[in-house]
Parts: C-alpha cells; structure tokens; sequence
C-alpha cells in the first residue's frame, strides 16, 4: 500500500463510506506481514518509494511463490531477482497472475499491475555482451522502478571509438550505471566524460586474475574519476536501485 492509496482510504473513513472495522481491516498488514518463514514489509513503499523485492536463492520455490502472491495483491508491481526458470514455471502453474513475465538472461521475474509514468535520465551502460546479463538486471530494476532507461551495449575500452560515439547521449544522462568486467576501466572512462553521477558495477566477467570480479571492484574503487562510486560484484540490482532514487530526486518526488 503507497502512501496514495492510505489517504484515499482515510478519506473513504471520513467521508462515511468506510467504516472503521473495515479500514483496520485492510491497514491489518501494515507495517508487516509475519508469514511465520519471512515477514513481509508492506511499508517499504511508503518509507522507501517502492516495494519490497524478492531475492529468490536461498528461498525455497514455495517460500518465492508465498512471498510473491502477498506483494502482488497488493496491487503494486512485483520485482523478484535471480530467479530459476522453474519457479516461474511453478508461479505461472497457480494461474493466479497471468501477466508475470521471465527474464532470462537477468533471471528476473516481473510482474507490472500499475502504470508507472518512467522518467528520463537513467542510462546504462555495459562493457561487454557477457556483461549483459548484469546489465539488464540493473535495466530492469530501474524501469519497475518508474524510469526510462537508455541502455547501450557493448562498448569497453578495448575498442573506444565504440564508447566515444556515445558521448552526447552519455551527457545528456542525470545519472549513469557502468557495468564491466575485466579490469573494470570503462568506469573510470565514462567518469572523465560527464558531469553526472556514475555508479560502478564490476562483474564476475574475465579470466583467472580477475578473481571472479575482484580485480575490476578493486580497480572501480581506485578510480581517478571523483564522480565514480562502487557497488558489489555483480549487483546489477543495488546499481538499478540507486540510480532510480537519485534520478527521482532530480525530478522532484519529494
């Protein structure tokens, strides 16, 4: 429930077409739900400006699918992240919301109930195709999240014309993720060029020595670029999130 809904139910009360018990009744979950396995909290919308999302390893597939119905009838839009194919399988088996879409190469979940008016501003941008998978994550997470998201591929430092090309778009941003495996060094390039924020994301992506994205998170946080700041490997996610709350900001929300 976001705060809209809450002040037309207090208005339903004041004007006499709802009574007290019923109100109480439909506040009953707030500002959690204790499901005995997970306590849901129904209030992260209006403290946070957008609902709890589902994080699905670690959860078995009926916990996922328990989790997901008590968001969704709520009325919001659903996010679940790094989801198996099989637990869309066995959601989509209930029936009970047919318009839940899969991602596959995020493994995204995604189920869109309200019409969200996206706000420009948030580009993405990934080195490489094999870091797609992370930059989708982060596409994803921004667009449920109501913004616009100009997403360009494949452009690393390994051939920089392919990134140069981009540069008005990249300056018309209000804030910019940076996804990259490797070495990492897109985001330190990208951060010499504009006069936004950029929110580093280093990947898993690269052979030995890059001890499964350590070496471009390291290299992210030593960037000579002051307007860079770092998130965890592979978080697509965190990267998507952050944007969206600053490009929010820029429009105005509160």
């Amino acid at each position: 429930m976001d705060s809209e809904k809450i002040k037309e139910l207090l208005s339903q009360v004041k004007d006499g077409q709802l009574d007290i018990d019923a109100a109480v009744k439909k506040l009953r979950h707030l500002p959690f739900e204790d499901l005995g396995f997970a306590r849901i909290d129904h209030h992260r919308q209006i403290r946070c400006g957008f609902p709890e999302v589902i994080y699905c390893p670690g959860k078995t597939t009926d916990e996922i699918i328990q989790i997901f119905n008590r968001l969704a009838k709520t009325g919001n839009n659903v996010l679940a992240t790094r989801a198996d194919r099989d637990v869309y399988k066995a959601l989509m088996d209930e029936g009970n919301w047919p318009d839940t879409q899969y991602h596959e190469r995020p493994r995204a979940i995604t189920l869109e109930q309200k019409h969200v008016e996206l706000k420009a501003g948030v580009t993405i941008v990934s080195a490489g195709t094999a870091d797609g998978p992370i930059a989708q994550e982060a596409a994803i997470t921004a667009k449920m999240m109501g913004q616009k998201v100009e997403l360009i591929c494949d452009v690393g430092v390994a051939g920089l014309h392919r990134l140069l090309g981009q540069t008005q778009t990249l300056q018309k941003a209000n804030v910019i993720v940076v996804v990259a495996g490797m070495e990492g060094a897109l985001a330190s390039v990208v951060g010499g060029l504009v006069d936004c924020p950029v929110i580093a994301v280093p990947t898993s992506i690269g052979y030995g020595a890059s001890f499964n994205g350590l070496a471009a998170l390291l290299a992210m946080l030593n960037s000579c670029a002051s307007g860079v700041t770092v998130v965890n490997i592979d978080n697509g996610f965190g990267a998507g999130y952050t944007a969206s709350l600053i490009n929010e900001k820029i429009h105005g929300r509160k």
